[in-house]
């Protein structure tokens, strides 16, 4: 049993590390935590709110990604307000990223789905009560 509480990280290789940077970093509100230049080949860069116990991680090398993107392939970001929703939706609109229609019919009752960069989806949704 697990007594102490865990950290978390998602990790992701990507192709292009700056415009995940710009969608994670400017455009969701998440912020830098480190960065780290050719370790073993890889650069990367660690995204997430500080204090928080997660954060996510992309890393580019000279080997190209190998996965895809799946519809249900979620992250799930939960808004604190719904003025937060309606700011973090107004500005990925401002920023002509597109809503796609979730697979899933629950997040389209409880959220608004976009793809990042690498065409996987996130759902900024409302914090459940």
């Amino acid at each position: 049993m697990i007594t102490d509480i865990m950290k978390f990280r998602i990790a992701r290789h990507t192709r292009d590390l700056n415009r995940m940077i710009d969608f994670y970093g400017r455009i969701l509100g998440l912020k830098v935590l480190g960065q780290f230049k050719n370790h073993e080949s890889y650069d990367g860069v660690f995204l997430g709110v500080p204090g928080a116990d997660w954060h996510l991680e992309f890393t580019v090398s000279d080997y190209p990604p190998l996965h895809q993107a799946d519809d249900d392939d979620l992250l799930v970001f939960y808004a604190a307000s719904v003025d937060e929703f309606t700011a973090l939706k107004n500005k990925f609109i401002a920023n002509r990223i597109k809503n796609v229609a979730p697979k899933n019919p629950y997040w389209a009752k409880n959220g608004i789905t976009f793809e990042d960069p690498d065409g996987f989806r996130i759902v900024i949704s409302l914090t459940i009560s």
